[in-house]
């Protein structure tokens, strides 16, 4: 819990980064659903970005921790430097080439002739800070693994009440609108990632950010990148959802229904925070115990972490099911938006503590290095089993808008059961 409540803390503000720019945007008067909406069509855009992150950041961290509990400290400062090296290289050619193919990305995305305007100003302003969100969301990671919660939790804290202070500024006061909402965003990650890297340059650090370090290394890239690539996946296959669910929503309902959506995604990108701290907190002692032997130790560690995630999710399934009205009207008054969104909530986020059950035995096996299992399950929740769904249930006994919404609860039952089921035999059982 020492590592897990700043992590959980820091993780629930980094996402007040993205979900405060929304709820400012969807109160923009006489244009809200609108700005709104176009803001969720660049969602799947900063997913990916944030998916190359996770690759690098969350692949590095668990070996951090793992090289750390054996006492190795130098290996864990190459891993380190080779993770940052990769934050900066993936960030510069994501930005290149988000930039290059911007508009056709966007209509692909379920954009029209109405929100496009939207979504370009937003996302051509977000991409050019598109290093400052690598660095600073990618390289918290090592802060945590070194044992520094609560500064791993200052480092976001900083950037996040600072974008607070300049949301309203910029969009209100300077009418910048969405514009506006980017600036802010942009200037705030850029002074979370100096943060990060004051600290892991600096003497408090247990291994450090230096240039020797940084050399690429080929092995530990490959190692890194296996490792990361749950979380990646993860991200990615999000993005895949995003941009698979808003075409069809668009398609079967209209941009009503993709503001919808902006609001499902933005509510349970807060809700499923706590259950990444959690999750993420754990790594780092399940992998330090798992490197020095204290098997007992890890078995506790993740049937604390199961438990935790189910409880706090069964509770917040209840709160979504029973006063949905007040999470909605967080981003938008709109009495339309309203209206469709109160039904479209209760069918997406039915059975909600399933996903917690992925997230637990995910954790698990990326903090022991267990690669392949992780990315497997990734891949099967949303690519195999999400995608499809949301492509076909429209169409099956006119469902149109509530297929789209019910593919979600299917994949956590799936998913969700059967990833946590494989790491009890596969794992936890021969610990």
């Amino acid at each position: 819990m020492n590592l897990a409540v700043p992590m959980t803390v820091a993780q629930l503000v980094n996402v007040l980064y993205n979900v405060v720019d929304r709820i400012y945007i969807g109160h923009i008067p006489h244009a809200s659903t609108e700005a709104l909406t176009g803001i969720g069509l660049a969602l799947p855009v900063i997913t990916m970005i944030t998916a190359f992150a996770n690759l690098f950041g969350m692949g590095g961290a668990p070996l951090c921790s793992i090289a750390r509990g054996a006492g190795d400290t130098v290996r864990a400062e190459k891993i380190m430097g080779n993770a940052f090296t990769m934050l900066l290289v993936s960030g510069g050619i994501l930005m290149a080439v988000s930039y290059l193919f911007k508009e056709p990305m966007l209509y692909l995305f379920g954009a029209s002739d109405v929100t496009y305007p939207y979504a370009n100003a937003y996302l051509s302003v977000y991409l050019a800070g598109t290093l400052f969100v690598m660095v600073s969301l990618g390289m918290n990671n090592f802060i945590n693994s070194q044992g520094f919660g609560k500064m791993g939790m200052l480092t976001v804290l900083v950037g996040a009440v600072l974008n607070l202070v300049l949301d309203p500024l910029f969009i209100f006061v300077l009418h910048m609108g969405v514009q506006g909402a980017a600036v802010a965003t942009i200037i705030s990650q850029g002074v979370s990632a100096l943060y990060v890297l004051g600290f892991l340059r600096g003497r408090r650090a247990i291994f450090r950010l230096n240039k020797k370090a940084m050399r690429p290394d080929g092995k530990l890239i490959r190692e890194i990148t296996g490792l990361g690539l749950s979380g990646f996946v993860m991200s990615v296959t999000n993005g895949a959802v995003q941009i698979v669910c808003n075409a069809m929503l668009s398609r079967y309902g209209g941009d009503l229904y993709v503001g919808v959506m902006t609001v499902i995604n933005s509510v349970r990108e807060i809700i499923t925070m706590p259950v990444n701290g959690l999750t993420n907190g754990a790594q780092p002692v399940i992998g330090f115990n798992y490197g020095a032997g204290e098997t007992k130790r890890v078995k506790k560690a993740i049937r604390f972490m199961g438990i935790s995630c189910v409880i706090f999710t069964c509770i917040i399934w209840a709160a979504l099911f029973f006063f949905p009205q007040v999470f909605i009207h967080l981003f938008n008054n709109e009495p339309e938006l309203l209206k469709a969104g109160v039904p479209a909530f209760r069918i997406y986020f039915f059975g909600i503590f399933l996903m917690a059950l992925q997230f637990a035995g995910q954790s698990t096996f990326v903090a022991l290095g267990k690669s392949r299992q992780a990315v497997f399950f990734s891949l099967l929740r949303k690519a195999i089993i999400v995608i499809p769904l949301t492509l076909f249930l429209p169409m099956v006994g006119n469902l149109g808008v509530n297929g789209v919404f019910l593919a979600e609860p299917i994949s956590n039952l799936i998913g969700g059961a059967a990833c946590f089921a494989t790491m009890i035999i596969t794992v936890y059982r021969k610990l």
